[in-house]
């Protein structure tokens, strides 16, 4: 069996199907950043168990929770509360678990998003994520946009995660991209997003985690880095083709990365002027 974790904050909407979807774990805990909106009831209520801990940062968050809980079994399966797993992905999940070898440490699945009903399927930049972990073989890093390192193999599932990104409203999605962008501003101007730019990464790394990392600290380092997101997404990755809704998940990704840069500047000037 696979126990879950799901990581809130005032997700009262969303959790409830997001803890119906993996009903079939006897091990879900939800992990709470304090939330004031009863998610921690809800959840109670739903049979998940609940620690709750104060935010400082995404990846320190999540490494808690891989530290703090008493996880059941061997698998964690991580979901965030707006994401549902088909019932596909679960029973492949199950039989993966199952029959993994020592040497595979984590598991690599596929993300639908959604904008308005509508699978994004040309405009969502990367659809790979790595969802199930084995116990104690898994950390994350980066304080915003995390990445998850795994000390393994990786084995590779096919059914698909479905993400509704949007499930509680454009404002939602912009308040949250305006924090985001603010911590990636930061980072940006420190330096640190732009450590792992390599070209030779970004071209040639066959781990998937590290060949992103190498193309984002790359794509931080580019002039007119928001008309450029909006052109690729439009046009090379064929965002157009997603009609509406990718055409306007297209311009909020451009205005995020436009938010990022004027942010970063701010920074810059006031440091100077100090």
């Amino acid at each position: 069996m696979i126990s879950v974790l799901i990581l809130t904050k005032n997700e009262a909407n969303d959790l409830p199907e997001a803890i119906a979807s993996v009903s079939w774990s006897d091990d879900i805990h939800v992990f709470d950043s304090i939330s004031t909106d009863g998610t921690q009831e809800i959840a109670r209520n739903l049979g998940a168990q609940v620690t709750e801990r104060c935010f400082d940062t995404y990846s320190a968050q999540r490494n808690a929770a891989f530290a703090i809980l008493p996880f059941r079994h061997e698998w964690i399966f991580i979901l965030d509360a707006d994401e549902r797993p088909t019932p596909e992905l679960s029973r492949e999940m199950i039989a993966a678990a199952a029959n993994a070898s020592e040497d595979v440490a984590g598991f690599r699945l596929q993300r639908r998003d959604f904008l308005w009903n509508t699978w994004l399927k040309h405009a969502q930049i990367t659809p790979f994520y790595i969802r199930l972990v084995r116990r104690g073989r898994a950390r994350y890093v980066r304080e915003v946009n995390e990445l998850l390192e795994v000390s393994g193999e990786i084995g590779k599932l096919n059914a698909p995660l479905y993400h509704y990104p949007f499930s509680k409203g454009i404002a939602h999605w912009v308040a949250k991209h305006n924090t985001y962008s603010t911590m990636e501003a930061t980072l940006l101007a420190s330096g640190r997003s732009t450590e792992k730019a390599s070209l030779q990464g970004a071209l040639f790394e066959k781990d998937i985690e590290g060949k992103r990392a190498a193309q984002k600290a790359i794509f931080f380092k580019l002039p007119l880095r928001p008309l450029l997101k909006w052109c690729y997404m439009m046009f090379w990755r064929g965002a157009v083709l997603d009609g509406g809704a990718g055409v306007t998940y297209a311009t909020l990704q451009s205005f995020y990365e436009y938010l990022i840069e004027l942010k970063r500047r701010e920074i810059v000037q006031d440091r100077r002027s100090r």
